[in-house]
């Protein structure tokens, strides 16, 4: 809300998601097979653009977790605000045994 203090969250954390989560966060997260929202570090922004800092590394699939399509940022690492959302470049199947890695710099965020 315009003229409100903005209080900075402890964490931020990526989440997978099989459906674009909207911004009501109302799409359909990863759940299951050992999967869990992962922390995640951003460089200090410059010019309204930050990166993260390094990569980030999902737990390995114990269950087949579909397709990813979508990622969004959370203030929690369950439930939580959803901060912002990125359909992904490239989605991606994830079958039982495998695992998402996304490489640092690949998440960036800008505000206009």
């Amino acid at each position: 809300m315009k003229g409100t203090a903005y209080t900075v969250p402890a964490g931020i954390y990526v989440a997978l998601f099989t459906s674009d989560p909207t911004d009501a966060g109302t799409g359909t997260e990863v759940s299951g097979g050992a999967y869990a929202r992962q922390a995640v570090t951003f460089n200090t922004a410059t010019i309204g653009a930050t990166a993260t800092a390094a990569d980030v590394l999902f737990p390995v699939a114990t269950a087949a977790w579909g397709t990813v399509t979508h990622i969004g940022l959370f203030d929690a690492v369950t439930g939580g605000n959803l901060l912002f959302s990125s359909v992904l470049t490239t989605s991606k199947s994830v079958p039982s045994g495998d695992q998402i890695k996304i490489n640092a710099g690949d998440i960036t965020v800008t505000l206009d």
